[in-house]
């Protein structure tokens, strides 16, 4: 199990991140559009430095949804390499079975 403190500072990430997404997505739109002028692009960029550190998406870690471990994460099912062997050995997964040959 990972630490409480990690997981919740994670979850605070998230909440910053889904309040600037709008404003993050409109600025990075202008700042990387070439065909706007070099002052109208930095700009945006300066507007996009305003925005609190922990507002940008990359700052998100992807956690496994039942213990919070952050190595060994596996996106379709959003659990950690320990937990999905162990659900799927369970067979509480649907689909996923143990392969052997």
């Amino acid at each position: 199990m990972a630490k409480l403190s990690s997981i919740n500072k994670n979850e605070r990430r998230k909440k910053l991140v889904k309040k600037y997404a709008g404003q993050y997505a409109r600025l990075k739109a202008i700042a990387d559009d070439e065909s706007l002028d070099f002052q109208d692009r930095w700009v945006a960029r300066l507007k996009m430095a305003e925005i609190p550190r922990n507002g940008n998406p990359t700052r998100i870690r992807n956690r496994c949804e039942l213990t919070g471990r952050p190595r060994g994460y596996y996106r379709k099912f959003r659990l950690a390499r320990v937990m999905l062997r162990d659900l799927a050995n369970r067979g509480m997964i649907p689909g996923v079975t143990k392969s052997s040959w």
